[in-house]
């Protein structure tokens, strides 16, 4: 039995490493925005929230920001306008480095205003719960399944980092191949300049009968 245990706090493990959580405070001013980026692999569940915290304002103090998140093609995923608070969610398409956005709409009193954001991606993302009630499984069943998608995760994320390991190697040899071709360049051209000026002060002292 504690082989099979060792196997599941293991995989338990890389789950937890693989999955993404970010929960960080903002502050914004007029002067300018914040942006976040990250680099989320495909087809990977992203979810989270933001909010305006208002605890160190005056009461009543109307604060509104905006927000967007972007994919790495710039193509529009969320956006708030003139909120204080929001939700957003979606599937990753294709891999790269994905911006999250903030800044403020309105603020009339001025301060410096902060803003909670959390975010979640892979396993993590998953509402559990929900997808408990809706298949209606539960107990062993429902860790049984969380397992697998762990094990699937893992599996496209170790696929994942084999394709970069693949595309940086081709990037280093190409990179090599230059830098070794440059270096054969610079030699050619060294000794031409060489055998030039040693041609050049040959035929300078013959001229002068000095040799």
């Amino acid at each position: 039995m504690e082989p099979v245990r060792v196997v599941l706090l293991l995989l338990l493990v890389c789950a937890v490493q693989v999955c993404f959580v970010r929960g960080i405070r903002l502050e914004l001013s007029h002067a300018s925005g914040k942006c976040l980026s990250e680099d989320i692999p495909s087809d990977v569940i992203v979810v989270g929230n933001y909010r305006v915290v208002t605890d160190n304002l005056p009461q009543g103090t109307p604060v509104k920001i905006k927000a967007q998140i972007l994919s790495p093609h710039s193509e529009r995923l969320h956006f708030g306008d003139n909120v204080e608070a929001g939700h957003f969610g979606f599937d990753t398409k294709i891999s790269g480095i994905y911006t999250i956005c903030f800044w403020l709409d309105s603020n009339p009193s001025g301060h410096t205003i902060n803003v909670d954001f959390d975010m979640k991606t892979g396993m993590a993302a998953k509402d559990w719960n929900s997808i408990a009630k809706k298949e209606k499984i539960e107990g062993m069943e429902l860790e049984l399944r969380r397992l697998q998608d762990s094990v699937d995760y893992i599996r496209r994320e170790m696929l994942r980092l084999r394709d970069r390991e693949s595309e940086m190697r081709n990037i280093n040899e190409i990179t090599n191949a230059r830098v070794a071709w440059f270096s054969i360049g610079s030699l050619f051209i060294c000794l031409t300049v060489a055998g030039w000026q040693l041609w050049h002060l040959k035929s300078f002292f013959e001229r002068k009968k000095l040799v």
